[in-house]
């Protein structure tokens, strides 16, 4: 092996490094670790000055441990350094954070060391804290004769590496001192716990708790004080001096404290806070700190709260007449006994904390039984006022309820004494701090002072000239701020226990509960017969829905009825009108009195009639009496001159067209209410949006039948324009030029028929631009059979199946093998036979016909076989008559039904949905939206509308049956 290489100066200064991070973990003694640290620094940093300071928490100061300066007196580090405000090195013990100096000779803020920069040429410094975790142990300062204070990152990494290491030895050191010195409060905390449990009576508890106290903590007095509710003072019930002080004493105005003198005390004391009061220190305000110490004659304060059900019963004093600094032990020492006090404190007034609670408990019982009692209003308030006032020693007990249309809060219900008058003010409405106060609120809300308190500021002139000095206040339900508000009231200032706060909370609950039955009470017979209306209103608008024989007038009428119902009109009519007209038809609703009536015949014209414009003016509804309107209107109107009139108007949005008017009629001494008119306009714009969305439905549904209709019209039609025309052209093709007589004859008659192809197509494009044109002609069914038979050739062909025609006169060859035969076994056309015509729109119906061939092919099993049956039907059809105009004077009573079978597979459901009295939802998903299933529900609804039936079923062996019903020209046509 070769000899070792020696470290580079990098991996010194982390040799470096570690070894004195390992020599800071393993010593205990503080002059070590900062001669360790000391060492440390001036080997590795190029600094003139090195300070290593620590730091007196207690008396903010800072003792100096030594360091490196340019001179062999070494006194000045370890000079002692009380920081002062704005000075660089307080600024670090506070901030805990480094600090650089450029010039250390011209900074201000540092004057005890400007004379030293001076001398030694000290310029950039940098300050940086001993710290572990948050707290500041001391501090080191550097300082160098070059001018700046940057540190590289290198650097600053190793200073905080081991200023870390040795702030926490620094830390553990102090926390094992502290540990050593600290006295133990356990056994003497132990030991009067054990004296307490022997004693009798309250009073010598209270004299071994003092005891105890002043012989651990070795004040100049110890003292305990009682707190008194009614008048807000405490008072000095037992004292290390053994003085008892009575309340009722001459002594008690010397030894007590009132609230009002020193409120911050009081408060602190009932948040359950120790309030200490030291050498310079002091938990509370500067101007409430003198005052305190000035009251007690004392220096030195240290007072625990003695709490009991969260209730301040009174407070632990240990007083000292010199200024002392209170340690952690002295404070846990006195909450602790404070601690005990509380524990023993209830047991002097058991008997009588018991019986109060069954008072209590007594109390709510009989307010709750005025909830399910059926005793007014007022009587059970009255009972309830009587008690809680009673119980509370209360001046007045006041419910409050907010009115929205007056925006304040009224009086529903008080009680005062005899000698006090009723409260007649309102109240406006709470500030947002206070709503938001009330809404938070578990418990009653407490002021004890209204002169001082700043909450429900608003209220306080008019509670405060009535005599309110300090009350309690509840929100009587859990919902929303305004509600119903309890409060109790007192003409002095005073405070409540909690249990006086809760009894009350539980009270306001449960009155709560009796109010807001009572306004139920108030409004249910309203509201029933409102929402009868509303309930059976929507359940008649809904009907169409689900029954396609109810009439659109019919329900209409039925929704006026309801809409009458809610104001009791003895009259309800409706004008209505499609967009477009000028004209308004009355639909008669409601009369129910001779009194008034219409002339349902009269012509209304809507640009005259005054009713209506004034409607259409008016974004909501108009009332007005009768005898304002004018003569026109009385000609079709007759109702009582001094008759009250509600009119509005069938208003959807402002863009939509208004199609009609409702008017309402009542008599003149009846007054609507603002309920129950804006119930009435509700319905009547619900009505309005029925009617919307029935005309839009309807028009809807009309355009998208005509749209597919016409649709799967043209595309056949140009199909089979397209196949004429095409196998035409190929014929003069293959003929070529005419060299005969004879091909010239062929050729001409070819073009013939592409003119008239070519004409037929150009009729069909000018009369059906976007209708149907339903046109009158007559054809046998013999041709009609074999023209369509003919188009179906070729699939005939591929899909090698076998059509036979049945019911024509011709029977049909038996013993010749469907597998021999693609096509029609032939189609009579004996004169007998080819008079059976039938009338209508031939080209639609062949068309049909096609389709249904086409469907029946492609349905059909290869090599299978298809049946087209005809026969005449002599019996009456009613859909015969359904298009009059269309059958040009037929004869309605002779039928032909043309059945095509065939054994194919077709879902059942499409089956039930082409059935005519199946109820069809438009919305929902259905086979009929898509081909082919489309196309047979367009074949079927325009074979209605040329005067047949169009029906689809399967028979129990399952062949699928077509069967189509098409009006034969009679004898006469």
């Amino acid at each position: 092996m070769g000899q070792p290489q020696k470290p580079i100066a990098a991996e010194q200064q982390i040799l470096s490094l570690g070894r004195v991070l390992q020599s800071l973990r393993e010593e205990d003694d503080v002059d070590v670790l900062i001669e360790t640290t000391i060492s440390y620094l001036k080997e590795e940093f190029d600094y003139k000055l090195i300070w290593i300071a620590l730091y007196d928490r207690l008396n903010h100061i800072l003792f100096g441990q030594g360091g490196i300066i340019p001179e062999r007196d070494q006194s000045f580090l370890r000079q002692r350094v009380v920081l002062s405000p704005g000075d660089l090195l307080e600024q670090v013990v506070i901030e805990q954070h480094p600090l650089g100096v450029a010039d250390l000779q011209t900074e201000i803020r540092a004057t005890e060391w400007h004379k030293v920069a001076e001398k030694f040429h000290i310029q950039g410094t940098v300050i940086l804290p001993i710290r572990y975790k948050d707290r500041c142990l001391g501090l080191v300062l550097l300082g160098s004769e070059r001018w700046g204070y940057l540190l590289t990152g290198e650097t600053k990494a190793r200073l905080m590496m081991v200023l870390g290491e040795l702030g926490a030895v620094l830390y553990q050191n102090e926390m094992h001192k502290q540990q050593k010195q600290t006295r133990r409060s356990d056994e003497p905390l132990l030991e009067l716990l054990e004296n307490l449990r022997t004693l009798s009576n309250l009073n010598q508890r209270l004299e071994a708790a003092v005891q105890a106290t002043h012989k651990f903590i070795s004040p100049s007095r110890t003292n305990v004080y009682w707190f008194e509710r009614e008048g807000r003072y405490f008072w000095c019930r037992m004292s290390n001096q053994l003085v008892k002080i009575d309340r009722n004493s001459s002594t008690q105005q010397s030894a007590g404290i009132t609230v009002q003198e020193l409120s911050d005390f009081y408060y602190a004391l009932a948040v359950n806070q120790i309030v200490s009061i030291g050498d310079a220190r002091s938990s509370l305000k500067s101007h409430f700190t003198a005052k305190l110490l000035q009251r007690l004659k004392v220096r030195s304060l240290l007072a625990a709260p003695i709490i009991w059900q969260k209730n301040l019963v009174g407070f632990l004093a240990v007083e000292s007449n010199e200024p002392r600094i209170w340690t952690d032990t002295d404070r846990n020492f006195v909450q602790g006994v404070a601690g005990l006090i509380s524990l023993v404190a209830p047991t002097e007034n058991m008997e009588g904390t018991i019986k109060q609670i069954q008072e209590d408990a007594q109390l709510t019982s009989q307010v709750a039984q005025g909830i399910y009692s059926d005793n007014d209003l007022q009587e059970t308030l009255q009972s309830c006022a009587k008690r809680i006032l009673t119980r509370l020693a209360a001046t007045r007990f006041l419910l409050l309820q907010y009115d929205s249309e007056q925006n304040n809060y009224q009086f529903i219900y008080q009680s005062q004494p005899h000698n006090r008058r009723p409260l007649t003010f309102t109240l406006n409405t709470l500030k947002e701090l206070d709503g938001q106060l009330l809404q938070r609120s578990t418990q009653a809300v407490e002021i004890e002072n209204l002169d001082e308190d700043l909450r429900f500021f608003n209220w306080r002139p008019s509670l405060l000239e009535n005599g309110v000095r300090s009350l309690l206040i509840c929100k009587c339900t859990h919902g929303q701020i305004p509600a119903p508000l309890l409060i109790i009231t007192q003409e002095t200032h005073r405070s409540w226990t909690t249990l006086e706060k809760e009894l009350l909370w539980v009270v306001s609950q449960q009155i709560g509960v009796i109010v807001r039955q009572w306004q139920l009470h108030n409004r249910t017979t309203q509201q029933q017969k409102t929402s009868q209306a509303f309930e059976q209103c929507l359940r008649i608008l809904t009907q169409s829905q689900n029954s396609i024989e109810v009439e659109k007038k019919h329900l209409e009428r039925a929704a006026l009825e309801q809409i009458a119902s809610i104001l009791s009109c003895p009259l309800a009519i409706m004008l209505s009108w499609a967009p477009g007209q000028s004209w308004a038809e009355i639909i008669p609703g409601v009369i129910d009195n001779s009194q008034f009536g219409i002339f349902s015949e009269a012509s209304i014209l809507i640009q005259a009639e005054a009713l209506i414009q004034w409607a259409l003016a008016t974004e909501n509804y108009l009332t007005l009496k009768a005898n304002n309107l004018p003569p026109e209107t009385r000609k079709w109107l007759n109702v009582p001159d001094k008759s009250q009139i509600l009119v509005m108007a069938l208003r959807t949005t402002a863009h939509y067209e208004i199609t009609g008017i409702v008017l309402l009629v009542d008599y003149q001494e009846r007054r609507w209410s603002e309920q129950n008119l804006s119930a009435t306009a509700t319905l009547i714009s619900q009505l309005a949006w029925w009617r919307r969305e029935k005309q839009i439905t309807r028009l809807l549904e009309s355009k998208t039948e005509e749209l597919r209709q016409l649709n799967w019209y043209k595309h056949r039609r140009l199909e089979e324009i397209q196949r004429i025309t095409a196998h035409s052209l190929k014929q003069i093709h293959d003929l070529g030029t005419p060299a005969n007589e004879l091909t010239q004859m062929r050729y001409q008659l070819l073009l013939r028929q592409l003119d008239h192809t070519a004409t037929s197509m150009s009729g069909m494009l000018k009369l059906e631009n976007w209708q149907l044109h339903i046109s009158w002609e007559t054809m046998s069914i013999a041709s009609l059979l074999k023209r369509s038979l003919e188009r179906i050739d070729n699939l005939l062909k591929q899909q090698k199946l076998w059509i036979g025609v049945h019911g024509l006169g011709q029977s049909i060859d038996e013993q010749e093998s469907p597998k021999n035969s693609s096509s029609a076994r032939g189609v009579p056309t004996s004169s007998a036979q080819s008079a059976m015509a039938i009338a209508g729109d031939i080209v639609k119906i062949e068309l049909v016909i096609h389709e249904l061939l086409l469907t029946a092919c492609n349905r059909s099993q290869i090599g299978g076989r298809i049946d087209i049956w005809c026969r005449r039907l002599d019996a009456p059809k009613s859909s015969d008559t359904k298009h009059s105009s269309t059958t040009g004077g037929a004869d309605r009573q002779t039928s032909l039904e043309l059945s095509i079978t065939y054994n194919g597979a077709i879902e059942p459901q499409l089956l039930t949905e082409l059935h005519d009295n199946t109820p069809k939802d438009i919305l929902a998903p259905s086979n009929l939206d898509e081909p082919p299933a489309l196309h047979l529900l367009i074949c079927q609804n325009l074979i209605q509308e040329l005067g047949g039936e169009l029906n689809f079923y399967q028979l129990p062996d399952n062949r699928v049956v077509s069967r189509l019903l098409l009006p034969l020209v009679g004898n006469d046509s």
